[in-house]
């Protein structure tokens, strides 16, 4: 899929979450949020005829949070979804090395290569950034006001994100495993 259009149907659907939130309030956003995850998910499927699992996790969440944010009229469950979507995560990563399994490199083996000790590190690294990512959800949602933590929600983390993830390529380049020789 083209980079730009993947970006946009994974980006997209926050967009709309935050514009919404600006021009009505919480509840018309977390309605605007469901519906344009629900089509960024469809679409997403249409040109690929597959869903990649971390979307596919977290628009179920949208669709849980959201739906007892709307029925319930409470906005503690959509502001709690981000901090239990990183904590499975990080869960899920932290859980596969205390059994000896770094689950990154069987998700991005294809696309990256690296030694083991390598898939180890960056597992862990995210695990715990996903733990971060978590707290700070916590504090802005609890600290401050729901458009501030929206704002943060959509322009803070995933400038976060970004940085986070530029700064393992040095870890990346030293775990880099050597490429194989073109085939004759």
């Amino acid at each position: 899929m083209n980079p730009i259009l993947k970006l946009a149907l994974e980006l997209g659907p926050l967009g709309i979450f935050f514009f919404a939130n600006a021009r009505f309030d919480l509840f018309t956003a977390t309605a605007a949020f469901m519906v344009a995850t629900i089509v960024s998910l469809s679409v997403s499927y249409a040109l690929v005829r597959r869903v990649p699992v971390m979307p596919l996790i977290s628009g179920a969440l949208v669709l849980v949070f959201g739906g007892l944010t709307l029925a319930l009229q409470d906005e503690l469950f959509i502001k709690l979804k981000p901090t239990v979507i990183n904590l499975m995560f990080a869960a899920v990563l932290l859980g596969g090395l205390a059994f000896g399994k770094p689950l990154l490199g069987y998700v991005f083996d294809e696309v990256v290569k690296l030694d083991a000790e390598g898939w180890r590190k960056l597992t862990l690294r995210w695990g715990l950034f996903f733990i971060v990512l978590a707290v700070l959800n916590e504090v802005m949602w609890r600290m401050f006001s729901t458009d501030t933590w929206v704002t943060f929600k959509v322009f803070g983390v995933m400038p976060l994100t970004l940085v986070f993830a530029f700064a393992q390529i040095p870890l990346m380049q030293r775990h880099a495993l050597p490429e194989p020789p073109p085939k004759a």
